[in-house]
């Protein structure tokens, strides 16, 4: 996902050798969809490309911390932490994913590395957004099944979700390699080149279902919150305050995860569906950018935030990780 990206559908232009400024790059007559091009550049890097390189180092750095924490803590072994060290690797290699395509672009031209870069970006933002998917039905199932949460029975669910969503994660990103791109059929091109529309139109409504369900299970678990809080709320005899404070808190914390997910994925999928690769590119780089950067925003969220992770930093920057202890995390439910 990258200048080089950029499909000229003029043979006659890329043939002759001559130069392509920026300008040109966006025309709506020559552009479509991001390619690996060899065609020589006036402008020797696409801002944007560097965006999207210096987005995707930073993604790297953060969630590289939190794997390193989640890994060298042994208290941090509950199906919470499991599924959050889950986002941040998926998250860590989408971050060395987009320096990995900034490097190649420039470095080296092949249809090969075109293919498996595009894949491994695939496969990475989709483990990155089912992982969400994950936490939230843990976070659900953590407040619908209380009394049963801390069991082997939870920790085996857990095991079978990140199962299935590096399962999928990996199928999906191995499609263009597997032979479903357009490297043979340029006029099947998405906008985002090698992925035929047909697979990026696939990744797309699969985003809308991840997207539907991530909402319909944030909903109960705030009508579930809610109710809670009302209980203990009438048990304590000052409902006005402690209600009032605890769902508020909730729904707030619930409006921050949805809307951060929901506003740097959806102009993304949007366009996935009614873009063409004769469009502009600069309207793929405008959409894919903040889509990175979800991948940049959830550390904070779901590790950074939390206090066992405050403390084990904390302890890392000490130099001295506990190597026993008991914990039991507190439930992820803490919206």
């Amino acid at each position: 996902m990258n200048e080089s990206l950029v499909v000229n559908d003029s043979s006659a232009t890329a043939g002759s050798g001559e130069g392509m400024s920026w300008p040109e790059v966006d025309s709506p007559q020559q552009n479509s969809s991001l390619d690996f091009s060899t065609a020589p550049l006036d402008f020797p890097i696409n801002p944007w490309d560097i965006m999207l390189c210096m987005s995707g180092t930073v993604i790297a750095c953060e969630n590289a911390i939190v794997v390193a924490i989640i890994f060298y803590t042994p208290t941090l072994r509950t199906p919470m932490f499991v599924l959050i060290g889950s986002l941040a690797t998926a998250d860590l290699l989408a971050g060395m994913g987009l320096i990995l395509n900034f490097v190649f672009q420039y470095v080296i031209s092949s249809e090969t590395i075109s293919l498996i870069t595009v894949g491994f970006l695939v496969a990475s933002f989709t483990a990155s957004i089912s992982s969400l998917l994950a936490i939230t039905v843990d976070r659900y199932f953590s407040l619908y099944n209380a009394l049963t949460y801390f069991s082997e029975k939870t920790l085996q669910y857990v095991h079978v979700m990140l199962v299935g969503t590096w399962g999928v994660s990996l199928f999906l990103g191995l499609l263009p390699i597997l032979g479903w791109n357009c490297i043979e059929d340029t006029t099947t091109c998405s906008i985002v080149h090698p992925l035929t529309k047909s697979n990026l139109t696939l990744l797309a409504l699969s985003f809308f279902v991840i997207f539907v369900l991530m909402l319909t299970l944030y909903f109960k678990i705030c009508k579930i919150v809610c109710h809670h809080a009302h209980q203990i709320a009438l048990q304590q005899h000052f409902f006005a305050t402690s209600h009032y404070v605890a769902t508020k808190k909730g729904v707030s914390t619930l409006a921050i995860i949805l809307g951060t997910f929901g506003a740097s994925w959806l102009p993304f999928a949007i366009y996935c569906l009614v873009g063409e690769r004769h469009y502009p590119s600069i309207y793929t780089y405008a959409t894919l950018l903040p889509a990175t950067y979800n991948s940049m925003i959830n550390p904070i969220i779901y590790a950074y935030r939390n206090a066992e992770i405050q403390r084990s930093i904390y302890m890392l920057l000490c130099g001295c990780f506990q190597s026993k202890g008991v914990y039991r995390s507190r439930s992820p439910s803490e919206v």
